[in-house]
């Protein structure tokens, strides 16, 4: 009888710990659902829980270290465009399979996926806007996107927004982020270095200003290309910023490479970018170098005299 009652104890002693584990998890996944649900972020660097909301009032870079997190095309553009003043370019644009590429899933497949996990037709969006009142070319790069690889469609968008800009004697800036050139695309990828640049050039010999901000991380197709022929090159703090990987490197050469290597502030010391400049303050330097370089347009009045003086001296 007293075994009885003692096991029936023990049972319930049992019982009484089990559901104290059972409500305690319940709790932690409902703690876990909260910050899931996007109401905190934490910080990759530091650790630091941060109201979200206050994380995007400081656009995104961290309180209390100051890490750039990354955001994606829609964000950049709100935190560098004039509110009710961006136009986008060639949304209607949108990429094809013409090697009929597969790897673990055809080529095919993986742009309709990102597509309807990103809203986003490619790697890149472009449009014509302003910032502080000033007119400008813009061009951002989105990671979400196959790490925004450059195919034929960032080729000709972005080729098409030089060129919107030269015609219409607009500076550019395009924000640089991508993992290199899109190996689904073969070829017709590697083309797009030489059609951009060939853009760009023409935009120089107009006398007008572009200026990539590398941000993290540049690599690849595109530091070979666009985001090296910057008149002033700016980059984020603490950017990754190369050609090939840090990896593929150290294997190469055998040895072990500098902590530091191919951050933006490493390569600032040794020359490939002007200047770092934090996202809290980037738009405020655009819209100065904007200003500064402004194309200078002759007066009607300077162009009828020199022709005159030239007709006389023909004359004579």
């Amino acid at each position: 009888m007293a075994n009885n009652e003692e096991s029936r104890g023990l049972k319930s002693l049992f019982d009484w710990f089990a559901n104290r584990r059972k409500s305690g998890s319940t709790s932690l996944e409902r703690q876990e659902r909260e910050i899931a649900d996007g109401l905190w972020h934490k910080c990759s660097e530091c650790g630091v829980l941060t109201y979200t909301k206050d994380l995007r009032a400081n656009q995104m870079v961290c309180v209390e270290c100051g890490h750039h997190n990354r955001v994606d095309s829609d964000e950049r553009i709100r935190q560098l465009i004039d509110n009710n003043t961006w136009k986008p370019l060639d949304e209607h644009l949108r990429p094809v399979d013409p090697l009929q590429f597969r790897d673990r899933k055809p080529y095919s497949d993986r742009l309709q996926e990102m597509q309807q996990k990103t809203g986003l037709s490619d790697a890149v969006k472009t449009g014509l806007g302003q910032i502080n009142g000033l007119p400008v070319a813009l061009g951002v790069m989105d990671f979400r996107f196959i790490g925004a690889s450059m195919g034929s469609v960032v080729g000709e968008k972005l080729t098409r927004l030089i060129e919107q800009a030269t015609q219409r004697r607009y500076p550019v800036i395009i924000v640089c982020t991508s993992g290199g050139a899109r190996m689904q695309e073969g070829m017709l990828s590697l083309m797009q270095m030489a059609k951009i640049s060939a853009a760009l050039q023409r935009h120089r010999d107009a006398r007008l200003l572009y200026v990539p901000v590398l941000t993290n991380p540049t690599t690849g197709g595109v530091t070979a290309s666009f985001a090296m022929l910057g008149d002033i090159i700016i980059a984020e703090p603490k950017a990754t910023i190369g050609f090939a990987g840090r990896r593929v490197i150290e294997q190469t050469l055998r040895e072990k490479l500098p902590e530091d290597f191919q951050t933006a502030e490493d390569l600032l010391k040794h020359g490939f970018v002007d200047d770092i400049i934090p996202r809290t303050q980037l738009k405020n330097t655009l819209a100065q170098l904007i200003a500064l370089h402004q194309p200078v347009l002759t007066p009607p009045s300077v162009v009828l005299w020199e022709t005159m003086s030239l007709s006389s001296t023909v004359a004579e």
